[in-house]
């Protein structure tokens, strides 16, 4: 299917409408132009691949959906919503894209389908949601619990991003302010001792060593960087690094029961908006283990979706999996039992992001009061190797 840029005016009106439709030929889009209504003026045909050069971004997909459910749920056709929300959207590439699924829409596919082509954009669990609510006639709820889902996310990125943020700038700062002193002022009480003819102590006598390598040789401090961050990047890509990273966030002091209590949110509340949706119970697990982007933690949930597929309920299947908490079998036994699984595993969704929230908070007060003690032992090196020196020396002159 062919892409092309128009110029065409409304029926009865002066108006001009600029865009891009998809069709199979010129012919072909100046025919779907008339059947919206329009004249066409011009029509050109477009290189392919515009829209796929230019990454759609999360904030742009969010609005989208928002919008859509909207539309939607107002009961307006699924093209007329579709083509509503595109003419409304200001982001080219997301613009792009929702002519592109409102073309196959045109064209005789299902929502499924012409979304599922864009999998570089949607998700698995996007994808499957909106299949699920094609099929059930839910569409607009299934694209709202797709919205907050992807707005719950961005949250707790933003939330990682916000508490890594101060110790990475303090970090910063503690570095600037030590190579300025190193290049600075530290030479200067080199030449003050060797002008008097005084040895110099020997924590000065480090601080001259870091010196002179951070002025004559940085290019093999930076090159040393350089090599171990090329062979970190070229590991991690590896499945041995892949499974070693995975492992090392789940147990790394500190940061690792933030991560086991973020995956366990991320499934319990994708496991919910599948199962609300009427996806079945092994399809939700299959599903929901690809949304973790944790190797070890989707293994286990995908070793559930086994025991599920062998007769197990998803409760029995999910204990004593490695790296599952407990509060999830716990919480989906009485799903089971009550027969609201969904609205179960809603709730100990809720416990753990609360949880997660609670976690980020008290790691970004934790990390203050390390950053201080770092940055207080610094200064105190300097002061140890520079002020000191200086006031013992003008002692002994004196």
């Amino acid at each position: 299917m062919k892409r092309f840029t128009y110029k065409a005016k409304e029926q009865g009106s002066s108006k001009v409408i600029k865009g891009t439709i998809q069709a199979e030929s010129e012919r072909a889009a100046g025919k779907l132009l008339m059947d919206r209504g329009y004249i066409p003026e011009s029509i050109r045909d477009e290189a392919d691949g515009v829209m796929k050069s230019k990454k759609v971004s999360a904030n742009a997909r969010i609005t989208f959906t928002r919008s859509f459910a909207t539309l939607i749920g107002a009961g307006l056709p699924l093209a007329q919503s579709l083509r509503t929300v595109a003419e409304q959207t200001d982001d080219a590439p997301m613009k792009a894209l929702i002519e592109e699924v409102l073309a196959d829409i045109e064209a005789g596919r299902s929502l499924g389908d012409a979304f599922s082509k864009h999998d570089d954009v949607f998700s698995n669990v996007y994808l499957a949601l909106i299949r699920a609510g094609e099929v059930s006639g839910t569409l607009d709820y299934s694209l709202k619990r797709i919205a907050e889902q992807e707005e719950k996310d961005a949250k707790t990125k933003s939330a990682i991003i916000g508490a890594m943020t101060y110790p990475c700038i303090a970090l910063a700062v503690i570095l600037v302010v030590f190579i300025y002193m190193m290049v600075s002022v530290v030479p200067e009480v080199e030449k003050l001792y060797v002008s008097v003819n005084e040895e110099l102590p020997k924590i000065t006598e480090i601080l001259i060593g870091i010196k002179n390598f951070i002025i004559n040789q940085w290019y093999i401090a930076l090159l040393i960087v350089g090599v171990i961050v090329f062979l970190i990047d070229r590991f991690r890509r590896t499945d041995m690094g892949i499974e070693f990273m995975a492992k090392f966030k789940l147990n790394v002091p500190m940061f690792g029961q933030l991560f086991r209590t973020l995956y366990m949110a991320r499934f319990a509340r994708t496991a919910q908006i599948l199962l609300s949706t009427g996806v079945s119970v092994l399809d939700t697990l299959n599903i929901s283990a690809e949304a973790m982007n944790n190797v070890v933690v989707e293994r286990s949930i995908i070793s559930a979706a086994e025991k599920v597929k062998s007769g197990k309920p998803f409760s029995e299947a999910i204990r004593d999996q490695p790296y599952i908490l407990p509060l999830i079998p716990q919480m989906s036994a009485i799903g089971e039992q009550s027969g609201k699984m969904d609205e179960m595993l809603g709730k100990a969704a809720q416990v753990y992001e609360d949880e997660f929230d609670e976690k980020v908070a008290g790691i970004s007060k934790m990390i203050e009061p390390i950053m201080l003690i770092l940055l207080g032992g610094i200064a105190g090196v300097l002061v140890a190797g520079v002020l000191f020196p200086i006031y013992a020396l003008v002692e002994k002159i004196s």
